[in-house]
């Protein structure tokens, strides 16, 4: 599996929780909490991938603004879901109203982030970087992904 599909991969679940985090109810209290567990420990382990292999083979590989506009884009999207979003959500009460708020923000913004890669980075990316490079790629980040998930 090359690199982008192993980040759409981990999208296409990231998508599934939050949907599923969202269809909860107040009432709902052990399901939240297992569900936003489960969500930070993939979300921290996708952005770190992300950030340490997959992003800056992109930016050296790009040759134009746009490419540069993309990379840091997105590590400012990361940083506005993991780092203000995220904590406020595992922080809240599960039974809250802010909670179903807090989820539903952080499902928009992942939303956003993972169409914009796959609408623009990713077809950008399989321009710049050969199958080759990709499939490299599309390796570390499974070794790494484990070793992520296993530390969380």
């Amino acid at each position: 599996m090359d690199a982008i599909q192993l980040l759409k991969a981990d999208h296409k679940e990231m998508r599934a929780l939050l949907a599923e985090l969202e269809s909860t109810t107040s009432r709902g209290i052990k399901k939240r909490r297992q569900l936003v567990t489960e969500i930070e420990a993939k979300l921290k382990a996708h952005t770190t991938i992300e950030e340490e292999l997959f992003y800056p083979a992109f930016r050296q590989a790009g040759k134009q603004s746009d490419d540069d506009k993309m990379y840091f884009e997105a590590l400012e999207e990361h940083r506005a879901a993991g780092d203000l979003v995220l904590p406020d959500l595992v922080g809240t009460d599960p039974s809250s109203e802010k909670f179903s708020g807090r989820a539903k923000v952080l499902k928009e913004l992942v939303e956003h982030h993972a169409d914009e890669e796959e609408k623009e980075m990713f077809p950008r990316a399989r321009k710049l970087l050969s199958r080759d490079e990709l499939a490299r790629l599309g390796e570390q980040p499974e070794a790494r992904n484990e070793a992520l998930l296993a530390n969380a």
